[in-house]
């Protein structure tokens, strides 16, 4: 489509002459940070084209009803209406999802939860579209809906395939095994909701051959391409993705259930229609962190060390199967945590139910254990009568120790030294020597309580996730760089969601190739996929496939320099974009050597292979691993159960830092985005009814929430498989400080804690 028909595209703004350092190590900017801070930046929701028509979707009202009849009678002959679409004008498959294609475009006989889409619209306005949509007459028989994941089991199928999604049985070790110390507990996760910045939006424009352009904030083109193309029934190149500015991923960003009615209405009208979520539907839509159960049983010796681990996970999925497989897998691997443990037998379960479907969230599957099992070692240190931070010392993990799926850590592990690094920060002072009236007080900056009811506690928590895909996921991305006139060019499909692989790629080439100038290209599906931007897969797949591509074109720009003086490209460095020899006989300058050339290559980074796990659980499941080490500082009014924290020291090892104060902005978010997790977010859903979706009933923290986080140790130990060695930071303080936060007011009131996030009468302290 040519530019003058789709207005406010995003591209990455060009970046202004730099003369400050610049490649691998330096805390470069990103390009398009003043377009984003001073508010010029086009996301989806700015895009307009000739002609456009709005589009509304109906949702269900229910979580679990039989759908009678429904009639778009009134909705068609609204003035203004110029489509409306219901299953029946699916032309394709009409069912999806990313995981297991169980999930239908449009609800046809039954609806499986609320917010499930019907019917939607196109109309020449947004509010006539709105109004028309609610038009549509829907005839339901209600039906109970299955809400509690333990009573699926038992439940009517929800679904033809089921209720059950995945079984997981790991076994590992002598299941005779026992400990002479032996604790026991059951936990309960919420659902965390992903609360991107903006809620979804998008444009859909037909083209002249029967096919569609989606202008979408996809985080995952290519996939999102394929599975709209089957719904079309088109072939995939008459569909065509173009991903516009993000305004913040966690996650899976966008709502397919969106995307395609979006789509269906532009190819039936013939004319561009473009949808902007409100921000329910937004939180109805899209994928939430897994609600879990979780029962836990530790064994250990009289000295504290791991001798059995014994556990069942269960995920509530929702209604469709989504992601929850993958972090099914995740959970079940990840039970024990890094730790050594002998002998390990976990269930883990992720079913159907009528609640709002579960999906991909950062660090899915590992946060809901994390805060299980380091719960079990808080009640193993206090059953022993040992200091917290000790017990986990004499049971961490390292490289070369065992995993309960059999695979052995081939990647650095630096546990020990992590929780080390955390334990020697300096505690916080008290406020003993503050006037009372200026003392933050859990409950908010004027304080709910009292000061003699504050009581300060201090917890551990020790997270670890993997990065990339697992258990066989063909992980590969593409990336292609070209210098010409000095400038060079990246075009790679790896989604900028605010994780900075743009950034990331600039750096790369500069540090490669000398060249001050790079450019990003905007993402479409016209390039090679790159795959879906979560588990710091773009740092690994796409820089690494940068990286070669850029280094082809180096040695297309040393070769002839090599090849007139006699020596190997290897004795040739680019260093401040000057391209010396080892004996200092070359000395030229990059834009020199070009004299006008163009040089470009194209390349693919493919990790290691993994496998599935065996029917026991068993196997190389993962390409790498990351570990952090948080502790956290609390107050705690223990009469009203309010929480403040007020500090969270952080150690994680990062392999390399590629650029600090980005490294240090993934890492601070990711520990806030936790912090939500341990106290506030919690989307409530009774007999499957979504209450208050929207950012006032559901309690995202604020600056008034967020603690003193210090990041007081980065151990830089390179992964020698990953490019450049390093190693993706942002899951991994997101899994493991809801745990620290829990451990704190642990420490600081005695009670169990065994619910996230923590409510106010599980932090106060009944006098006996």
């Amino acid at each position: 489509m040519s530019n003058e028909t789709v207005t406010a595209q995003a591209a990455e703004a060009v970046p202004e002459p730099e003369s400050v350092p610049h490649g691998l190590g330096v805390s470069l900017p990103a390009a398009d940070a003043r377009a984003k801070t001073e508010g010029t930046f086009p996301y989806a929701a700015d895009l307009w084209a000739e002609g456009l028509l709005w589009a509304a979707v109906l949702r269900s009202p229910h979580p679990h009803a039989r759908i009678v009849s429904i009639d778009t009678t009134h909705a068609r002959e609204m003035p203004g209406v110029r489509a409306v679409v219901t299953h029946e004008d699916v032309p394709g498959e009409p069912l999806h999802g990313r995981g297991t294609a169980d999930r239908p475009v449009f609800a046809s006989e039954v609806v499986r939860h609320h917010g499930e889409p019907i019917a939607a619209v196109a109309a020449d306005h947004p509010d006539t579209a709105r109004m028309a949509a609610a038009a549509v007459i829907v005839e339901y028989e209600v039906l109970d809906p299955v809400t509690d994941p333990e009573q699926a089991f038992g439940a009517e199928p929800l679904h033809p395939d089921g209720n059950l999604i995945r079984h997981i049985p790991l076994r590992h070790g002598d299941p005779d095994a026992a400990g002479d110390v032996v604790v026991e507990g059951l936990y309960r996760i919420g659902r965390q909701d992903p609360a991107p910045i903006g809620a979804e939006a998008g444009l859909a424009v037909p083209r002249p051959d029967g096919g569609v352009e989606l202008y979408l904030a996809s985080t995952d083109p290519h996939g999102d391409r394929d599975t709209a193309a089957a719904a079309f029934g088109l072939e995939p190149e008459r569909v065509k993705v173009v991903v516009t500015g993000v305004p913040g991923a966690t996650g899976d960003r966008e709502d397919r259930s969106f995307q395609l009615p979006l789509g269906l209405l532009a190819l039936k009208t013939g004319c561009p229609v473009k949808l902007t979520a409100t921000r329910e539907e937004s939180f109805l839509g899209h994928g939430h962190r897994h609600p879990t159960l979780l029962r836990y049983r530790h064994h250990a010796d009289a000295e504290g060390r791991l001798v059995k681990v014994e556990a069942q996970i269960l995920l509530d999925a929702g209604a469709y199967a989504d992601t929850s497989s993958d972090a099914l897998a995740a959970a079940v691997a990840f039970a024990c945590g890094p730790y050594v443990v002998p002998h390990a037998f976990i269930e883990g379960w992720a079913v159907r139910t009528n609640n709002p479907p579960s999906g991909h969230v950062r660090g899915e599957g590992a946060l809901q254990v994390c805060a299980a099992y380091e719960a079990q070692m808080d009640k193993l240190a206090k059953k022993l009568g040992v200091d917290p931070a000790d017990l986990r010392m004499r049971n961490v993990l390292a490289t070369g120790d065992v995993l309960p799926t059999g695979q052995t850590v081939t990647c650095p592990a630096p546990v020990a030294e992590l929780l080390q690094a955390v334990r020697d920060f300096p505690l916080p002072p008290l406020p003993k020597d503050t006037p009372e009236d200026e003392w933050l007080l859990p409950g908010g900056p004027e304080g709910a309580g009292e000061p003699g009811a504050v009581r300060r506690g201090v917890g551990y928590g020790l997270g670890m996730v993997h990065m990339l895909g697992a258990e066989g996921a063909d992980e590969v991305s593409t990336a292609t760089v070209r210098v010409q006139d000095g400038v060079a060019t990246v075009l790679c499909a790896a989604v900028e969601t605010g994780q900075g692989f743009s950034t990331l790629a600039r750096q790369i080439v500069q540090e490669t190739l000398g060249v001050d100038e790079v450019h990003v290209v905007p993402v479409d599906t016209d390039q090679p996929p790159a795959g879906p931007g979560c588990r710091g897969r773009h740092t690994w797949v796409s820089g690494g496939a940068v990286e070669r591509a850029a280094k082809m074109v180096r040695t297309q720009l040393l070769q002839p320099l090599a090849h007139k003086f006699g020596m190997s490209t290897e004795l040739l460095q680019i260093t401040d974009g000057k391209i010396t020899s080892y004996d200092g006989v070359l000395s030229t300058t990059v834009t020199e050597a070009l004299d006008g050339k163009e040089l470009w290559a194209t390349a693919q980074c493919r990790p290691h292979p993994t496998e599935p796990l065996d029917e026991a659980g068993q196997g190389d499941a993962f390409v790498g691993m990351a570990f952090c080490a948080i502790r956290a500082v609390v107050d705690v009014d223990i009469e009203i159960g309010s929480v403040r924290v007020v500090e969270l020291a952080v150690a994680q090892d990062v392999g390399r830092v590629l650029n600090p104060a980005q490294l240090a902005a993934r890492i601070e978010a990711g520990v806030t985005q936790g912090l939500g997790a341990a106290l506030t977010e919690n989307l409530r859903t009774p007999r499957g009814l979504v209450r208050h979706p929207d950012l006032t009933g559901y309690a995202l923290p604020t600056a008034l929430d967020a603690p003193d986080i210090h990041i007081v140790k980065l151990v830089e130990e390179r992964d020698v498989v990953a490019p450049f060695g390093a190693k993706a930071v942002s899951a991994a303080p997101v899994v493991t400080s809801p745990a620290a936060i829990a451990s704190a007011v642990r420490a600081a009131t005695g009670r169990p804690v065994n619910r996230l996030p923590i409510r106010p009468q599980a932090a106060v302290v009944t006098a006996t």
